[in-house]
């Protein structure tokens, strides 16, 4: 399976288009991997997986530009993630390839950000800047910093979980397990955003709306 990632939601664009969007093609690759594959295989059933993966986000791009008008920079990186790796991994199909993939995507991402860092540059921002606005460079600096060590965190995890755990498990768990922890990080990580410039937009109150 070619690693997911979470594509940050513009408040201005339909909030269930969106997640669809981002969640779509992860579903669909988890639904083959259970039910569209040959049973007893867990290995082809992630090969079969991993091409309805490829095809979904295709499809998300097309549907992003033609409802929203745009391809966001986020969606880019995992299209470009997802094919290229999904093609290697069809390729290969080797069992060893799937589960190390994840490793290897989590320290390039924790290389880059670290890279960065030691020219003072936040990598973060040519991606995120829509989804934060008004974050500062000193938030955008620590943002990076803090996702560096989170995917550091993540390779040891994976590679942990690939020597203790069937393939079928590992699976699961890093389809929605790491999922969940990534969003639960980068909620974590909101109250540091806020005291660099990051303001939480509340919805309109219905007494606010009649007054206007």
């Amino acid at each position: 399976m070619t690693e997911n990632i979470a594509i940050e939601e513009d408040p201005k664009e339909p909030r269930g288009l969106s997640f669809a969007l981002d969640f779509g093609p992860l579903l669909i690759f988890f639904l083959v991997y259970k039910f569209g594959a040959p049973e007893g295989n867990p290995i082809t059933a992630a090969i079969y997986g991993t091409g309805a993966f490829m095809v979904a986000i295709v499809i998300a791009m097309i549907i992003s530009k033609w409802k929203l008008g745009k391809i966001s920079p986020m969606m880019w990186m995992s299209a470009i993630l997802i094919l290229g790796f999904g093609a290697l991994t069809i390729y290969f199909n080797d069992p060893r390839f799937i589960q190390h993939k994840p490793t290897i995507i989590y320290t390039g991402f924790a290389l880059i950000l670290f890279g960065g860092l030691l020219r003072g540059k936040a990598m973060l921002k040519s991606l995120l800047q829509a989804a934060f606005e008004g974050l500062s460079d000193e938030g955008w600096l620590k943002l990076s910093r803090n996702w560096g060590i989170f995917f550091l965190s993540m390779a040891a995890l994976n590679e942990l979980m690939v020597a203790t755990l069937s393939f079928d498990w590992w699976l699961t768990i890093k389809v929605w397990g790491m999922t969940v922890i990534s969003f639960l990080f980068a909620i974590a990580n909101i109250p540091m955003l806020m005291k660099h410039g990051f303001a939480v937009e509340e919805e309109p109150r219905p007494e606010d709306q009649d007054a206007a």
